[in-house]
């Protein structure tokens, strides 16, 4: 039976200083190179992927920015796209300058990634902007308002703030046509949370779904730690939590792994592929 074994990436495979640990670069690779079907599914942008995962031999496509995108590394190329329609991106633009929030907005445009601001007002925002600058050579463009870019092919916003002030957007975003959104805190600054939002077509249940008809998998194992887990967990038939996970996702999940620290994906894998 072909099976396909996804993992999430901060707070599942990676270190907490967003690195992979030598150990798990060579047990996926040693299982890989075995026949073991497996690729990632993270938040992240390709921008800021690729140098994390230059060392790892994967042979599918990955599943970014929550599903809205898939990524063949092998060409270089989009798979799969979902941009949002212009009627939710005026609505959600409205929620935006009422409430004065901030964060970054993502378009694709002839398979080139763009990244605008309005402004870096809040230390989580500067160190996710600065981060990418500095680790990915990831460029960022500044804009006056993000209204500015509504006739733009607009595939995802990431708001950035305390948990407080984005929970009652959150539910209200919710109630827009064609909007999906995920609602989590941050693994390196656990006092904000990010607040992604993409078109409804578009989650990590969706790109699993995807990717396991595209592959002919029958069974899909995926591996998680955070809320943004949960689509994946769902479009799943085995799901595993690691050891530092929120509760939400081990409440779901079948087993309970190692934490991240531990190298938990890879000494699941290690001991359970067969």
């Amino acid at each position: 039976m072909k099976a396909l074994y996804i993992s999430d990436l901060d707070g599942t495979l990676l270190q907490p200083d967003v690195t992979l640990s030598r150990y798990t670069v060579d047990t996926l690779n040693e299982l890989m190179a075995g026949g073991m079907e497996f690729t990632v599914a993270t938040a992240r942008t390709i921008a800021s992927v690729k140098h994390i995962l230059k060392d790892l031999n994967l042979a599918h496509p990955i599943i970014l920015m929550n599903g809205v995108c898939i990524y063949d590394l092998q060409k270089q190329e989009y798979v799969k796209v979902e941009t949002l329609s212009q009627g939710s991106i005026r609505e959600l633009m409205k929620v935006i300058e009422k409430n004065s929030l901030k964060g970054f907005v993502y378009t694709i445009k002839d398979s080139v990634l763009a990244t605008y601001y309005e402004d870096l007002n809040t230390e989580a925002l500067r160190d996710f902007y600065q981060e990418r600058v500095d680790l990915y050579g990831k460029r960022f463009t500044q804009v006056d308002r993000f209204s500015d870019l509504s006739g733009e092919p607009i595939i995802y916003f990431s708001l950035l703030d305390h948990r407080e002030k984005l929970e009652p957007i959150y539910h209200q975003i919710q109630s827009i046509p064609d909007l999906a959104c995920t609602f989590y805190r941050d693994n390196y600054a656990p006092d904000f949370w990010f607040l992604e939002t993409f078109s409804s077509s578009a989650s990590k249940y969706h790109a699993t779904r995807y990717l396991r008809a595209s592959l002919g998998a029958e069974r899909v194992i995926c591996f998680g730690d955070n809320r943004n887990d949960l689509p994946l967990f769902e479009a799943s038939d085995q799901k595993i939590a690691v050891g530092n996970a929120v509760d939400e996702l081990k409440e779901k999940a079948d087993q309970i792994a190692s934490p991240n620290t531990e190298d938990g994906v890879a000494n699941w894998l290690r001991q359970n592929y067969k």
